[in-house]
């Protein structure tokens, strides 16, 4: 027990030294005092996520573990010391991330080849990180020259935000894709509506455009 007490402490300080940027922004909003208590509380919530959560399949866990439960604790940590500002730093923060990770693909689509490799990953990679083994349901759509479908009918992120008592980060989720799939040089991401918004799925569609 107390062997396994240390590999989860390990594992709650090495992922929240992940998310250094959301105790940053935190640091410019509140006194020390203040970011020190939140960030305090935010590794004891993660780290009793992990305790209550160490059962789930890998697939699972691989968007729990680095995802779910990381922004969870945080913004319900920051929820008790000011709640008008915890859901627009995770809203700024989340952006900022993902506007990050879109601008690198954003590069590598100036690679010859790169955006139909891209497509193409799509495919198998869905299956994989959006499958039934990560705790999704899907329908996958037949392959279509230059383009790639799929509807998510059922999403982790849902059910374990919701879970958590916190199901408005849900949409944060969703707009990540917007952020770094929506301004891709070549490739037209689109999707119509979303769980995390309320809607029965999520649509997720890329395609080569000229």
């Amino acid at each position: 027990m107390q062997t396994e007490n240390s590999e989860l402490k390990k594992k709650t300080i090495k992922t929240m030294k992940g998310k250094e940027a959301f105790k940053g922004e935190i640091s410019k909003r509140l006194s020390s005092s203040e970011y020190d208590k939140i960030w305090r509380d935010a590794h004891k919530r993660l780290y009793k996520m992990y305790s209550e959560h160490q059962d789930l399949p890998k697939g699972v866990a691989m968007h729990t573990d680095s995802f779910i439960f990381p922004a969870a604790a945080i913004y319900l940590a920051m929820k008790e010391v000011d709640p008008d500002m915890a859901y627009d730093v995770m809203k700024k923060i989340m952006a900022e991330k993902s506007d990050e990770k879109g601008r690198k693909i954003a590069k590598c689509c100036g690679i010859p080849g790169f955006k139909k490799f891209f497509l193409h990953m799509w495919d198998s990679l869905s299956h994989k990180m959006f499958g039934e083994t990560a705790g999704f349901k899907n329908v996958f759509y037949p392959r279509e020259k230059g383009c790639f479908r799929m509807d998510i009918t059922q999403c982790p992120y849902n059910k374990y935000l919701t879970d958590l008592g916190c199901p408005e980060l849900n949409i944060l989720f969703c707009e990540n894709d917007v952020h770094m799939y929506g301004n891709l040089p070549g490739l037209k991401f689109s999707r119509t509506k979303t769980i995390g918004a309320g809607d029965d799925l999520c649509d997720f569609k890329m395609e080569l455009v000229k």
